[in-house]
C-alpha cells in the first residue's frame, strides 16, 4: 500500500519503522527521505537474519566472514551517522518476518519503509513480512535505492528487457533519464519511548571467525557510507584517476587500477546515481573522455543485470540459466577437484594467485573472476552454481544480480550473445600478467621463476625445479589439466 507523501499535517504519523536492507546510507535514500516526513517518531531496524550464516551443502557459510565483516562495520557506521542526526539504528538478530511485525506492533506504527531487494529468497521474506504487518493493520512501501533508471522510465516494460546488452545500452544510453539525487536529512525524529537500539553482534557471535586482514590485498576495504564517499572522492578528484579507468580497469594489483566501488554499492553504503552524478561533474570540470563514459557503460551493465535478474527471477539459480537450456558435461560430484579450485591448488599459476586472492581478502578483480569462472566451467567441467554459491560466501561485494548473471553469462547460459565462450587461461596470463607479478604476489613460492616460465611452470622439468626453489606436487601443486 503506498502512502500519499504531502504537507498536510493531519497525515502526521505517530510512529514509523525505516527497515533498511541493501540502502545502508543516509544519502540518495527514498526510503528514508520518505520515511522521515510527517511522523513524531521515526524507528530504523536492521534485522541480521540468522539465515544468512548457515552452512551450503557445499561446507561453507552463505556468508562467509569477510563479507559478515564488512556489513557489521557498515553497520556501526550507519548507527554513527543515525545518531549524528537525532536517530539511531535498532539492530535485530532474527528473521525480518518475525521482528518487523513485533516492532511495529511494539510502537504502534502503521507504516513500514524498506528497498526492494532482488532474488527468490529476500521476495519471500517480504511476502511473508506483508502478511503479518496486514494483520496488524500495517503496511509497507518499498522503492528501488540500488537503480540507476526508474522502472517507469524505461523505454520498455522491464519484463521486455532485452536479452543482449548492446540493445539495451542502445536503448537507454542517448537520453539516460538519471532522476536526481534525494536529499540527505539535517534532523531525524527520534526514536518512539521504550525501543533499546540493541547490540551489532561481532563475527563470533554469528558463528563466525574473525579473517586477519592480508596486507598483500589491493585495498583495506572499511564497510559504511564515510568510508565509500571517501574513496569516492580519493579516486575521482585526490587522485585523479577516473581519466585512466579504461586503460586501467583490467588490471591486477593495487587500489588504482579500478575504482572498487563495487562492495559500496553491493550493500547500498553508496548509491549508484551519486557516482553517476560524481562522473557527470568530473566531466564538467576535468575532462568528458573514453574513460568517463566507460565507467557508466559499466554501470549500465550492473543496471542491465539488475532488470534481467528481475526479468528471469529463479531461472538464473537454476543450471539451465536464463536459457533454460539443457547442459550437459558439468559435474557436481567431483568434491576434491572443486576443492583445489577454491584453495587455489590447481597448479595453474594465473588461477591460483586469483583465488587465493579471493580466499585471502574477499575481494578479486573483474579480469580475475571471468578467468576462474571459465576454468571451473569449461576446462575442470564442474557445475558453475557450486562456484557461484562459493563467490556468495566469499566476496565482500557480493551482489546477488551482478554475481548470478554474470555467472550465467560465462557459463553459456546467459546473456553472452556468443556461443560457448571459452577463455584461454594461458594467453589471459600472458596478456595481463606478462611478467608474472601479480602471480609471485600471490604465489611466493614461485619468486624464483623466470618470467618466461612462471604460467607454465607444470612444464618445468625436474631437474630445474630445485634451481627456482619448486618442486611439483610439494610445495606447488601439479597441474589438475
Amino acid at each position: 500500500m503506498k502512502e500519499n507523501i504531502n504537507t498536510n499535517p493531519t497525515n502526521k504519523h505517530q510512529a514509523k519503522i525505516l527497515w533498511f536492507r541493501n540502502n545502508l546510507r543516509l544519502h540518495d535514500n527514498e526510503a528514508l527521505f520518505k520515511a522521515q516526513k510527517l511522523t513524531e517518531y521515526l524507528l530504523p531496524v536492521y534485522c541480521i537474519d540468522p539465515r544468512q550464516f548457515e552452512a551450503t551443502k557445499l561446507g561453507f557459510p552463505k556468508m562467509g566472514s569477510f563479507r559478515a565483516g564488512f556489513l557489521l562495520e557498515t553497520l556501526h557506521d550507519l548507527r554513527k551517522n543515525l545518531r549524528s542526526k537525532g536517530s539511531d539504528l535498532v539492530v535485530r538478530v532474527g528473521k525480518p518476518e518475525e521482528e518487523i511485525p513485533f516492532l511495529a506492533d511494539q510502537v504502534k506504527a502503521t507504516l513500514v519503509y524498506s528497498s526492494h531487494e532482488i532474488g527468490t529468497e529476500e521476495l519471500e521474506v517480504v511476502e511473508a513480512l506483508e502478511l503479518k504487518l496486514w494483520r496488524h493493520q500495517a503496511f509497507l512501501e518499498l522503492c528501488w535505492p540500488g537503480n540507476l533508471l526508474e522502472t517507469e522510465e524505461l523505454p520498455f516494460p522491464f519484463k521486455a528487457t532485452p536479452n543482449t546488452f548492446t540493445e539495451f545500452r542502445k536503448s537507454v544510453e542517448k537520453d539516460l533519464p538519471i532522476n536526481e539525487l534525494y536529499p540527505e536529512p539535517d534532523t531525524l525524529p527520534a526514536l518512539p519511548a521504550g525501543v533499546v537500539p540493541g547490540e551489532i553482534p561481532c563475527l563470533k557471535k554469528l558463528g563466525l571467525t574473525s579473517e586477519d586482514a592480508d596486507d598483500r590485498a589491493v585495498l583495506a576495504f572499511q564497510g559504511g557510507e564515510v568510508a565509500a564517499l571517501a574513496r569516492l572522492h580519493q579516486y575521482t578528484w585526490s587522485q585523479n584517476l577516473l581519466k585512466d579507468y579504461k586503460e586501467t580497469r583490467n588490471g591486477l594489483l593495487g587500489a588504482d587500477y579500478s575504482t572498487k566501488f563495487s562492495p559500496w554499492l553491493a550493500n547500498g553504503a553508496l548509491s549508484v546515481r551519486k557516482i553517476y552524478y560524481e562522473i557527470r561533474s568530473y566531466e564538467a570540470q576535468v575532462v568528458k573522455n573514453k574513460s568517463t563514459w566507460h565507467l557508466i557503460f559499466e554501470l549500465l551493465w550492473r543496471e542491465y543485470f539488475r532488470l534481467i535478474a528481475r526479468k528471469y527471477q529463479n531461472n538464473i539459480f537454476l543450471k539451465g540459466g536464463i536459457k533454460g537450456i539443457e547442459v550437459s558435461g558439468l559435474s557436481s560430484t567431483r568434491k576434491k577437484t572443486f576443492r583445489r579450485w577454491m584453495n587455489g591448488e590447481t597448479g595453474i599459476p594465473f588461477i591460483d594467485a586469483n583465488m587465493r586472492e579471493l580466499k585471502q581478502t574477499g575481494f578479486m578483480s573483474n579480469r580475475g573472476r571471468q578467468n576462474v569462472a571459465s576454468f571451473l566451467t569449461k576446462d575442470l567441467k564442474i557445475n558453475w552454481i557450486h562456484g557461484a554459491m562459493y563467490f556468495e560466501s566469499q566476496l565482500i561485494d557480493y551482489d546477488v544480480s551482478s554475481n548470478w548473471c554474470n555467472w550465467n553469462y560465462v557459463a553459456g547460459v546467459g546473456n553472452d550473445p556468443r556461443e560457448d565462450r571459452y577463455f584461454n587461461i594461458l594467453s589471459q596470463a600472458k596478456r595481463y600478467d606478462g611478467k608474472g607479478k601479480y602471480v609471485k604476489h600471490w604465489l611466493p613460492e614461485l619468486k624464483n621463476v623466470p618470467d618466461n616460465k612462471i604460467h607454465e611452470v607444470g612444464k618445468i622439468k625436474p631437474q630445474e625445479q630445485s634451481q627456482y626453489g619448486i618442486s611439483l606436487g610439494a610445495n606447488y601443486p601439479k597441474p589438475i589439466v
